[in-house]
């Protein structure tokens, strides 16, 4: 066994020489077309049909027809959509299709979700009945005194001309209503409120029984415009997310949302700011604005409906793991690339496996390989949460849809006998997530293989960026010289190169629940950013680029397939997957030594051995490692590192920074997820105060992230200082006594309990 562990790193440190010397070969031709790239982890055959098969254009003709949609959690939109994923998996050959059904009523956790009702909406109108008469009357005199032989037709100000004037609709444009906005039918003034986020907003202004005009989302002013000064509903012109193009683009109309638990229940309408601009002007110059607004619609009981459908795994040993796709099905019209582009491009690697696998270009891999179409983040959760007993059901019905086999329960405790994690998420070894995935040129996209937090180390992430770089490489070589052996260009499509990056972990989709230390679960994560468009009305199909969709499926396709294929078998590549795994460490942490400011070498080297001995441990996850291959790895890895590694004194002496604290295995996800926040909600029930952690930015990261690292940190081995040393390497460097304050307030509700 020891000669052939040898012969594994001897395989290993070849493979880095090779890319090595082709690299310099490259740089020193000049030419990037005389390069013939190996492809990285999977033969060249099995590259090459994945390349020839996969379709652009399929993806995005499934994506148009997704975008028809407007896809709010349980309403009638969401389901069309999902009948139509449905019909496409089933006419592509998948197996075990299927809509499973999660009660979603307000009352049901699922983990740490409070699950949402459904919302659904018919009518949203907000009309303008003409410009105000006693302002026209007004401005008429004065315009008389200083103008006495002016005719009647010199006076522009248009009074009584425009009748009925619609400013927005939602038959015509539905992210013009808010979600979870409710039945109102009110003809009122406007007043014009600023953001409307502080008290302050609204001194010396009535806004009692009238709509207000405001520059925040309308989740964040209803507790205040509704529930304490008497509004009767909100007009919102939020703009989208702050990058280089904001506020360049005018017309454009923001997603709204209310907030779904608050108990000032009311409506909202979203305006462009070009809209509110016009508006803002006529108020200041004291001009009356009557509105009329019309909502019929409203939450109410439903169900979370999630989309699945699998290529079963050909090993009897291994068909019951699961490499897994995940997107997320639910958005606003048309939500193109947020994100129809993901759920039609993990559709079309579904299409693709299949067909090459049923006729024999691919071979049927160990493991089975699942789809999932959720709605975003509670969905996942709903799923990763699902008793046994459901997902059996649907083993047994084999494909037909699950009715209402999840249990009810009123709070957020499970029932007795709840085992510690479900069946789904014991089966699934690894994820390969698509959020928005097919920004073309206009979003000013840039395209990311994202790493997993560094609570969750896995040499997966390093899988995934082999063949991104592989992609890079290749699409460069075509659109420099015209001439490469995969290029991976749509017909349809542009022929840029990718220039996907590699990037540290960052929180917003549901990869953030599966790599959640309750699930443990690596994602591959793959995301545009930043896109100018997101969350608007502009997020249309037009802007979306079969070549991307096409390269994103290729990405994910060979790393999933890869994966579900891995056994004990594929020396080789298992070295090559892990020593590739260390060297992007490696370099991480080289960076952070340069860039921290306030860690230490000690500090910096505990955390890079503690994520490299991971990576290896990682690979225990799919396959059983010789215990000698092991140990060398594990030597390997040690004499890499210098310095004291004893807790510095100046942590020692704190009250706190040596006690150790465990997560409870009953509540599982992340603890901010979708419209509900468990730990707000349990903090103000038990009376503890904001953690100052939670408004803490550090050099890299805000105070969401370090909770959501701490609390995968909390292991009941480490320390509290150690995690302290963790997240600050993470994220940049944190006073302890942050961490120990937040630590002790888990404890308080009930998320941790400290091991003595």
């Amino acid at each position: 066994m020891r000669d052939k562990a040898d012969r594994m790193w001897r395989g290993a440190e070849e493979h880095v020489k090779r890319i090595v010397r082709l690299a310099i070969v490259a740089w020193f031709a000049g030419n990037a077309a005389t390069w013939a790239q190996k492809p990285p982890l999977l033969p060249e055959k099995d590259v090459s049909a994945l390349a020839n098969e996969l379709s652009g254009e399929t993806a995005k003709r499934n994506l148009e027809g997704i975008a028809r949609f407007h896809r709010q959690r349980g309403s009638q939109g969401f389901h069309a959509a999902a009948e139509l994923v449905a019909e496409r998996a089933r006419a592509y050959g998948l197996s075990d299709v299927a809509i499973l059904q999660f009660p979603a009523d307000g009352k049901i956790f699922y983990g740490t979700q409070r699950s949402r009702p459904a919302w659904d909406a018919e009518v949203g109108e907000l009309v303008e009945g003409g410009l105000d008469k006693e302002f026209c009357d007004k401005a008429a005199k004065e315009f008389y005194a200083k103008h006495p032989s002016a005719g009647p037709e010199s006076i522009g100000f248009g009074c009584g001309q425009q009748k009925n004037m619609t400013i927005a609709s939602y038959e015509a444009e539905p992210i013009v209503l808010a979600e979870d906005s409710e039945t109102a039918d009110v003809t009122t003034d406007l007043v014009d409120v600023g953001e409307g986020t502080k008290e302050s907003d609204y001194a010396g202004k009535d806004v009692k029984g009238k709509l207000v005009l405001v520059g925040a989302q309308p989740g964040a002013v209803q507790d205040l415009a509704v529930g304490k000064f008497g509004a009767k509903g909100i007009v919102s012109y939020t703009q989208n997310q702050k990058t280089a193009w904001w506020d360049e683009n005018e017309n454009l109309i923001r997603w709204g949302h209310l907030e779904t638990f608050s108990a000032n229940k009311t409506f909202a309408f979203m305006v462009s700011l070009k809209t509110a601009r016009a508006m803002k002007e006529r108020l200041a110059k004291g001009e009356r604005i009557s509105l009329h607004a019309v909502v019929k619609a409203g939450q109410h009981p439903g169900h979370y409906e999630v989309v699945t459908a699998t290529i079963p795994g050909a090993d009897p040993k291994l068909k019951d793991e699961e490499i897994a796709f995940s997107c997320h099905l639910d958005h606003q019209r048309p939500g193109a690339n947020d994100n129809a582009s993901g759920c039609v491009t993990i559709l079309e690697v579904a299409r693709t496996l299949q067909k090459l696998i049923s006729e024999g270009k691919l071979a049927r891999p160990a493991r089975t390989i699942r789809f999932i179409w959720p709605p975003e983040i509670e969905g996942t959760m709903a799923l990763l949460n699902a008793r046994p007993a459901q997902f059996l059901i649907y083993l047994e019905e084999h494909g037909r849809s699950v009715e209402q086999h999840q249990p009810t329960q009123s709070s957020n405790q499970p029932a007795a006998g709840t085992p510690t994690v479900s069946e789904f998420a014991k089966r699934i070894k690894a994820v390969v997530h698509m959020d928005m995935v097919g920004g073309g040129p206009e979003t000013k996209a840039v395209f990311h293989v994202t790493r997993g937090p560094m609570s969750l180390p896995s040499f997966v992430h390093d899988v995934a960026w082999a063949f991104a770089e592989f992609v890079n490489e290749e699409s460069y070589k075509f659109a420099a010289t015209g001439e490469a052996e995969h290029p991976f260009v749509a017909p349809e499509g542009g022929k840029e190169p990718l220039r996907a990056e590699y990037s540290a972990y960052t929180m917003g989709s549901d990869h953030d629940v599966y790599q959640d230390s309750s699930f443990g679960i690596p994602a591959i994560y793959l995301n545009d950013w930043p896109d100018r468009y997101i969350h608007t009305n502009f997020d249309t199909a037009a802007n979306i680029d079969p070549t991307k969709l096409k390269r994103a499926a290729f990405i994910g396709a060979a790393s999933g397939y890869f994966l579900a294929g891995l056994n004990a078998n594929d020396d080789i590549a298992l070295v090559e997957a892990i020593e590739s795994g260390e060297l992007q460490a490696a370099l991480r942490f080289q960076r952070h030594r340069i860039e921290l400011s306030g860690s230490s070498t000690d500090e910096v080297n505990r955390s890079q051995l503690r994520i490299d001995q991971e990576l290896v441990a990682s690979l225990s996850r799919f396959v059983d490692l010789a215990a000698e291959f092991k140990q060398k790895m594990r030597d390997r890895l040690n004499a890499r590192y210098i310095g004291d590694v004893d807790v510095p004194l100046k942590t020692a002496i704190l009250v706190g920074a040596s006690q150790r604290y465990r997560r409870n295995a009953d509540l599982r996800g992340p603890l901010a997820v979708f419209g509900y926040d468990y730990f707000a909600d349990h903090a103000e029930g038990a009376g503890v105060a904001k953690p100052k952690l939670l408004e803490y930015e550090g050099s890299w990261g805000g105070g969401e992230e370090y909770a959501y690292e701490i609390l995968n940190l909390a292991n009941g081995k480490r320390l509290a200082w150690q995690i302290c040393d963790e997240v600050s390497a993470e994220y940049g460097p944190m006073p302890l006594e942050l961490v120990i304050e937040y630590l002790k307030a888990l404890e308080k509700i009930g998320i941790v309990s400290e091991v003595k």
